[in-house]
């Protein structure tokens, strides 16, 4: 069954629920090496962001959250990815990223440094609390990417702990109660 995901605006933004005409456009915001950066180290292709679209789509399903298509007002091109999902990252249970509420942001590098990411954030953790009453919300940041460490401050998430998966990028694991 499928959920019907409100569409939130914001000053500058329109956040919607993640649908299958999507793929094209998460794929183009995926693929630049720029953007992906942080995003760990797969090579983009159009199977990963097939995989992440359904992902989303399968958190709202199961859950009645995840993430958001977020596009300029007016417009039809997606410039990010945003909102808390259901995750499960694998990293067992004493590092709390394991079936819980997470935070995620992707914004694409052309729309960097204009304050996007926190306004769809601060969005899509307003709907949440709204919808799911205020809970504990983990997120997980790629050392290294300070304007990400930055924005997850002003979010109110703290940082908790750090972990290194097995081949991967050291993370910063932060938390908002």
């Amino acid at each position: 069954m499928a959920v019907s995901a409100p569409l939130l605006t914001t000053a500058r933004l329109e956040l919607w629920q993640p649908q299958a005409g999507d793929l094209a456009d998460l794929y183009e915001l995926t693929r630049d090496d720029e953007t992906r950066r942080f995003l760990g180290s797969f090579a983009p292709s159009e199977m990963d962001a097939f995989a992440r679209l359904y992902r989303n789509a399968g958190s709202w399903a199961l859950h009645g959250y995840g993430t958001f298509m977020v596009r300029m007002k007016g417009q039809g091109r997606i410039v990010a990815n945003c909102g808390v999902f259901r995750s499960h990252r694998g990293f067992g249970s004493e590092l709390g990223l394991d079936n819980v509420p997470e935070a995620g942001w992707i914004v694409h590098k052309d729309h960097w440094g204009k304050g996007l990411a926190r306004e769809a954030m601060e969005a899509a953790l307003g709907w949440f609390d709204a919808a799911h009453g205020r809970q504990r919300i983990a997120c997980m940041i790629e050392q290294g990417h300070g304007a990400s460490d930055a924005l997850a401050g002003r979010l109110g998430f703290v940082r908790y702990a750090t972990h290194q998966p097995e081949g991967a990028a050291r993370l910063a694991l932060y938390e908002r109660n």
